[in-house]
């Protein structure tokens, strides 16, 4: 199949562009290097490839590498029909750096190109006009303005794109021996000199674009005020988690236990209703309660990308992260982990820095991730009462909530202070802290929407299986011999009391081992597993309730606490594990990894147990 290849430096709406061409709904970030994959998806009969964003040919970080070696094996490729430029109409000198290099290149080797003109809503909004025809005539390139966010334009740019791509190639000097190794010497020598002239004469004033933003900016990273909203902003963002989704969990527990007295009053008693109540709503059903604080993380944390605070964030961050041996680019990072370490993880490629980056990525399993959200919700929800403070604004759960994630952001800190002062590599051979800060853009709601609503999706469908199938070991062991004389003399509660003792210094019974252990499969999996359990002996009593089983069996406060501070530290996923063996290509610094953290999570469990009672 041909391709259309689309190419264009980061915080240009060229991914914005691919999801309207395209039909898909790609995530788009604020923030340089969020794009390290290739993305395809189908523009009428060709492959769309959305490249990665880079500023240069000259590359200077290893995301722009990736880039550009994609970008050099696209331009000897036969199936490449056509090369999408994006330009930033708003910073065009910038833009044109990249898209000057990108024409001589496809010029050279006798590829079409055209440049899209896009943001062009944001230059009409201050009153300029863009002359496209004559920048058409002056790069010597079709070019055409566009908006993929309002979709100005965006119908003529289809079909001129489409007509060019089918077009026959002009004919032109065969290139003989290229190579991805050689093009490098087809780049134009000095670009900035032709972007700047031709921004002079079109694009729009640097000062005009910036005014708003300065003045935003003035405030937002003033040392004093810019703090105190940055510690602000992070304080509400794990506050909504409480007091925005519990409404939508109180409805989706209601919803289970209605199915669930239905389903079963259907069937009436017998071994399908105890596995219907027992392993599927006390299981999994348990670990779906939580879904919306999922969906409430995402939207949050996706408001703060696309209006184009977490640079700001990057860099208000930079200088008291660097006193740990970090940069301000492990910010990025750190916050997506609150979503799932393994995509930030492997965002910490952007880190220039080899030392920053592979401290970065060691001590990115200590940020709470959302496999962490249902183990978090239900313990605090048992031991710390619902009180409200300021007329509803602060929640006492929502406190712990923040305290738990503050204090795994603080011992990652920690770990980095330790591991940067004791690394052997040169830290001269650090490079310096460069951030672009995009313009402040209001989000655009569809695909952020349609964002929050596939991370559910996605943490389901990564989650589920793993609990049914826990759910149901667990619910078989238990559940048998049915002789036995309850859950304690069952094959599973043999298990229980052969490794209680050593959890019994932690204050927790067999019933919590087992859960704790199974949940190194995947930390969510301790809810589903205590659901079983739970369930079990609860018999038909509180199908959707597990919180209150576990008041009623009188867990201990300081037990509760150790619990939750043992899964802030503890590296309990697996596939976390095998993409740090990957990133780092070290098994035993990874398995010494995992073994380290959980000792430190075990010693602060039993700390907290002894301590508080």
């Amino acid at each position: 199949m041909k391709r259309i290849i689309l190419v264009g430096k980061p915080n240009s709406g060229k991914s914005l562009l691919f999801n309207q061409l395209t039909g898909l709904r790609q995530k788009v970030a604020n923030f340089p290097g969020v794009t390290v994959e290739l993305k395809t998806g189908r523009f009428d009969a060709f492959e769309l490839v959305d490249f990665p964003g880079t500023y240069s040919m000259s590359t200077l970080s290893r995301d722009e590498d990736i880039a550009v070696e994609k970008i050099n094996q696209a331009l000897l490729d036969d199936n490449t029909a056509l090369i999408i430029c994006n330009l930033d109409a708003t910073r065009l000198e910038s833009s044109l750096v990249f898209g000057m290099q990108m024409l001589a290149l496809a010029q050279r080797f006798n590829k079409k190109l055209l440049f899209a003109l896009n943001m062009i809503d944001e230059v009409e909004r201050f009153g300029h006009h863009i002359d496209v025809n004559a920048l058409a005539a002056d790069v010597g390139c079709p070019v055409s303005a566009l908006s993929a966010k309002t979709l100005l334009g965006i119908s003529e740019f289809k079909q001129q794109a489409l007509a060019l791509a089918n077009s026959p190639t002009a004919t032109s000097e065969p290139v003989h021996n290229a190579t991805t190794a050689n093009i490098a010497a087809d780049v134009p020598v000095n670009p900035l000199v032709q972007s700047r002239k031709l921004a002079a004469k079109y694009g729009i004033k640097a000062s005009i674009v910036l005014k708003t933003q300065n003045r935003i900016d003035a405030f937002m990273l003033n040392n004093v005020s810019g703090s105190i909203a940055f510690l602000l902003v992070m304080f509400l963002l794990f506050q909504s988690i409480f007091t925005f989704a519990t409404p939508l969990m109180d409805g989706v527990e209601s919803a289970l236990g209605a199915l669930a007295q239905a389903i079963t009053g259907m069937i009436g008693p017998g071994m399908l209703s105890d596995f219907l109540n027992d392993a599927i709503f006390g299981g999994l059903g348990s670990f779906l309660v939580f879904v919306p604080q999922i969906m409430v993380l995402t939207l949050i944390i996706g408001l703060l990308e696309d209006s184009g605070y977490l640079a700001r964030a990057a860099l208000i961050c930079h200088r008291p992260l660097s006193y740990f041996g970090l940069s301000g680019r492990s910010f990025i990072p750190y916050l997506s982990a609150h979503a799932c370490a393994i995509p930030a993880i492997m965002a910490a490629r952007t880190i220039e820095s080899p030392r920053k980056r592979l401290i970065t990525m060691l001590t990115i399993p200590l940020m709470s991730c959302s496999a962490r959200l249902p183990v978090y919700a239900l313990l605090i929800s048992v031991l710390i009462p619902p009180q409200q403070y300021l007329g509803g604004l602060i929640n006492l759960q929502g406190v712990a909530f923040f305290s738990l994630y503050l204090f795994g952001i603080l011992t990652a800190l920690l770990v980095s202070l330790v591991l940067s002062r004791t690394a052997n590599d040169d830290a001269k051979s650090d490079m310096p802290f460069i951030l672009e800060l995009p313009t402040y853009r209001l989000p655009h709601w569809k695909p952020l929407i349609h964002r929050v609503v596939q991370s559910a999706k996605q943490f389901i469908y990564r989650a589920g299986p793993v609990i049914f199938v826990v759910s149901l070991v667990i619910w078989l062991l238990g559940y048998f011999p049915s002789d036995a004389g309850g859950l304690e003399y069952s094959y599973l509660g043999q298990i229980g009391h052969f490794i209680e003792p050593l959890f019994t210094p932690l204050g927790i019974d067999w019933r919590y081992g087992i859960a704790i252990l199974m949940s190194f499969l995947a930390r969510e999996v301790f809810v589903g597993a205590l659901g079983t359990l739970f369930g079990i002996e609860g018999a038909d009593e509180n199908i959707a309730g597990l919180a209150a089983n576990i008041q009623q069996d009188g867990l201990a406060f300081g037990a509760g606490i150790g619990i939750l501070l043992f899964y802030v530290v503890a590296l309990q996923c697996v596939a976390t594990v095998a993409t740090l063996k990957a990133e780092t290509g070290s098994t035993k610094l990874v398995l010494g990894l995992v073994a380290g953290y959980g000792t430190l999570a075990y010693l602060l469990a039993f700390m907290a147990a002894s301590l508080i009672g």
